[in-house]
């Protein structure tokens, strides 16, 4: 004889079975979520191996980057190197085509020159003399022995003047320098030989020859300028 199923129903389940936590799922729904939490898996996998393989890549390529840089910084100083490189031998060529000789200097020709400088002093130093000179002389002797003293502390003035000032021609503090100390050495001379003098007398002796060797400085200087006179030293340049 058959028996008939009975159905199950909630309420043929017991309480504690319905309200139970720890029963175990269905078996139809446990392979759908392991579905779901295998791709979830390996979708965060694989984003995590791109995002790896991402960082990987940008950390190969950031040494490219800058050994490019490195190379083209390098390429910069080499043209740079060779355009001052350039520069140089353009600069050595006109050296070379302005290439002058070894300095030689002829002694005759130096003394030459420093006898011209002497005549120039002699004759500037005398002529500025003489208005004074004729102040305090009397007679033609005392004139002409006035004239020949100042023709030789002239001449050697302007001998000594070009070995001192030699080719530094703008340098004033020299030239002023060099005819108050001449003016100043001939005026305390000149005062030496005379016997009843007061200072005043004597400060102007002093003054007149100072400005004696004044004169005759300006004399050579407008030779200087000129291209009458030579300063020290003469160069003559032989070209090779």
């Amino acid at each position: 004889m058959a028996t008939t199923p009975t159905p199950i129903s909630a309420a043929n389940i017991p309480f504690h079975s319905r309200f139970n936590p720890l029963s175990p799922p269905s078996s139809s729904s446990f392979p759908l979520k392991c579905n779901k939490i295998n791709g979830i898996t390996a979708t965060n996998t694989k984003s995590l191996k791109t995002s790896k393989n991402g960082v990987l890549l940008d950390r190969f390529d950031k040494p490219d980057i800058k050994k490019q840089e490195s190379m083209k910084n390098i390429n910069q100083l080499e043209s740079e190197i060779a355009g001052l490189q350039k520069q140089l031998s353009e600069a050595r060529e006109m050296m070379d085509e302005t290439d002058i000789g070894e300095i030689e200097r002829n002694p005759i020709e130096e003394k030459l020159e420093s006898v011209k400088a002497a005549s120039i002093s002699a004759i500037v130093g005398t002529l500025a003399s003489l208005p004074f000179a004729l102040s305090h002389v009397t007679n033609m002797y005392d004139l002409t022995v006035s004239s020949a003293i100042f023709i030789i502390t002239c001449a050697l003035y302007g001998a000594t003047y070009r070995y001192i000032i030699r080719r530094d021609l703008d340098d004033a503090h020299l030239k002023t320098g060099t005819s108050a100390a001449f003016g100043i050495v001939k005026g305390v001379a000149t005062l030496d030989g005379q016997s009843s003098l007061d200072a005043f007398n004597g400060a102007i002796c002093v003054s007149e020859n100072v400005i004696i060797f004044f004169i005759a400085a300006a004399g050579l200087d407008i030779c200087y300028k000129m291209g009458i006179l030579s300063p020290f030293p003469l160069e003559t340049r032989t070209k090779l």
